[in-house]
């Protein structure tokens, strides 16, 4: 059955809604005094030791926002997956946000299923069952069986696009009026950000498009082991149903039950923050609802990288190949502590305005970002840090684009994940050596540019500490010396000997010679770098290793 949905328009929609006060009026008063009581129970029981408020306040919290719909549900998602906001009885009932939230009746789910695929669904499938294993914000998922093989059909639920559209509205009128009162300086203004949640919301209760973005993610993960993607069946799948393969995983959700299973936390959470990064800075195309619920732990990998299963793909982003390499660049600033460079990158992000005088920035930034890192990148915090900043924005006027909505709320996310799975996990331990090795082994003119700007400084001298500092968070361990040595060395000789290196090669030469004689003690620590890392045997270690992956 063919429908059009509108794209979401913040004017259109608006108007919409204000030409049916029935409609406006009373759903903002009932939002409003259902927070307000929700507030005021929070403020008298929220510190209460007994263990059986908690336990009854949590059930409330649920109820509220469940009762409130799909738009309010997607919020409580986001809060599902951190749980450094939010304390450990309040999440164990948020989690059920994900993907056991009441199911509609099973008879309205049969009627859309005939109403889009022209056919009742046990006429479709061999076996169908009479209930859903799961419900979400937007649809619910039933395990039906069809040749001997089981599949997932996600069947929407009903009246979404007015729900959708009515509350989407009303929360930018709300967003937009109390704004001012709110602690928040995000500097685009609240409605901006909440009409990127719009629009992608929209986006997401098309099912003909989501199967177009399986396809499309599936495509871009598809020489990647330890990604899998559910097939599509196409001929079970319209604009409200949409039918995949089964997936028989463990859910990114409890460390407690990956091991019951035999699984290592450790090795899901890093194939789920590599793949999450491959989707920001090698793609530019990523999952921006990467919660517990939509990823399954599956069975093979290895001690070091886990399988891993993405599923609903309703909710994906672009971000543009310049806010890619920015972001690359900041991320580098950060570790080196350039915080001018720093403040220069959030400007050309939008994160800052170009009149905003850059100096002044300099030093805030060294306090906010400063101490993050303590001893080392794998000390990162990027809680304490977003604490921090949170602070810093009241007093300069850093701003949140729009365009980056999506991506914080995917990171953030991914990193709520991943803290679930292990309290202690710093996000740049991971991300840091990724970006290492991205810049020591990729050849597009733009990342070697960064590369160049973090080897040599602005007069062209060689940077001996920065290179050594590069290399030693890229091959800190055993594992990282054995599979990325080759790469990263066939890379330094293809830079060395292309164009680009005849620039990469006068700056060498010049800045081992100072007052017409070669500097030998620079020249020796470069040697010894080079000799304790590219080593015969981790060499042979390497080949080693990258004929058995292959394998």
């Amino acid at each position: 059955m063919k429908r059009s949905y509108s794209k979401y328009s913040a004017k259109d929609d608006l108007v919409w809604l204000m030409l049916r006060p029935w409609i406006f009026i009373p759903r903002v008063l009932y939002i409003l005094l259902t927070f307000i009581f929700l507030f005021l129970r929070i403020l008298f029981q929220g510190n209460s030791k007994s263990k059986n408020i908690q336990k009854n306040l949590s059930k409330y919290l649920f109820d509220v926002i469940t009762d409130l719909g799909p738009c309010f549900i997607k919020l409580g998602q986001a809060l599902s997956t951190r749980p450094d906001l939010v304390r450990q009885d309040w999440l164990t009932e948020l989690t059920n946000l994900q993907d056991n939230l009441p199911a509609f009746h099973h008879k309205i789910a049969l009627k859309i299923i005939e109403e889009e695929l022209g056919a009742p669904a046990n006429e479709l499938f061999d076996e169908f069952p009479d209930s859903p294993i799961a419900s979400a914000s937007l649809g619910q998922v039933y395990k039906a069986k069809i040749n001997n093989k089981y599949l997932a059909v996600k069947v929407q639920r009903p009246n979404l696009y007015f729900l959708i559209r009515r509350d989407v509205v009303i929360l930018k009128f709300l967003g937009t009026f109390l704004s001012p009162f709110l602690p928040l300086n995000i500097g685009v203004g609240i409605g901006e950000i909440i009409d990127e949640f719009g629009k992608a919301l929209f986006d997401e209760i098309d099912y003909q498009k989501e199967a177009e973005n399986a396809l499309k993610f599936a495509n871009l993960f598809k020489e990647n082991p330890n990604i899998f993607i559910p097939k599509l069946e196409r001929q079970f799948s319209s604009e409200r149903i949409i039918t995949t393969s089964w997936i028989d995983g463990v859910k990114l959700r409890d460390r407690a039950l990956l091991e019951e299973n035999n699984l290592i936390p450790a090795s899901f959470i890093k194939t789920c923050v590599i793949s999450g990064l491959q989707q920001l800075f090698e793609f530019g195309y990523f999952h921006a609802d990467p919660h517990p619920g939509n990823m399954f732990a599956l069975k093979g990998g290895n001690a070091d990288c886990g399988n891993l299963a993405y599923v609903d793909f309703g909710m994906m982003d672009t971000i543009t190949n310049s806010d890619r390499l920015t972001l690359i660049k900041a991320i580098v600033h950060i570790i080196n502590e350039e915080y001018y460079l720093l403040a220069e990158d959030f400007q050309k992000l939008g994160f800052l305005t170009k009149e905003q005088d850059l100096q002044k920035l300099v030093q805030p930034l060294k306090e906010v970002l400063g101490g993050s890192l303590g001893a080392e990148v794998g000390n990162f915090n990027l809680k304490n840090v977003t604490d921090k900043f949170s602070k810093l924005m009241y007093s300069y006027p850093f701003r949140v684009p729009s365009r980056f909505a999506l991506i914080i709320r995917a990171v953030v996310s991914q990193e709520g994940l991943a803290l679930r799975l292990d309290p202690e996990f710093k996000i740049l331990k991971i991300a840091y050596p990724y970006i290492a090795k991205k810049l020591l082994t990729d050849n597009s003119e733009e990342i070697l540019d960064i590369l160049l700007e973090v080897v040599f400084d602005k007069n062209g001298q060689i940077q001996i500490e920065k290179v050594e500092s590069l290399l030693n968070i890229l091959f800190k361990d055993s594992e990282n010396i054995n599979s990325d040595l080759i790469p990263v060395a066939n890379a330094g000789l293809k830079l060395f000997v292309s164009k680009k290196g005849s620039e990469v090669r006068k700056n060498l030469l010049l800045s081992l010679i100072k007052d017409e004689k070669l500097e030998f003690t620079d020249a020796k620590k470069l040697l010894a770098i080079i000799r304790n890392t590219f080593s015969p045997l981790n060499i042979a270690k390497s080949a080693v290793q990258n004929i058995i992956s292959t394998v």
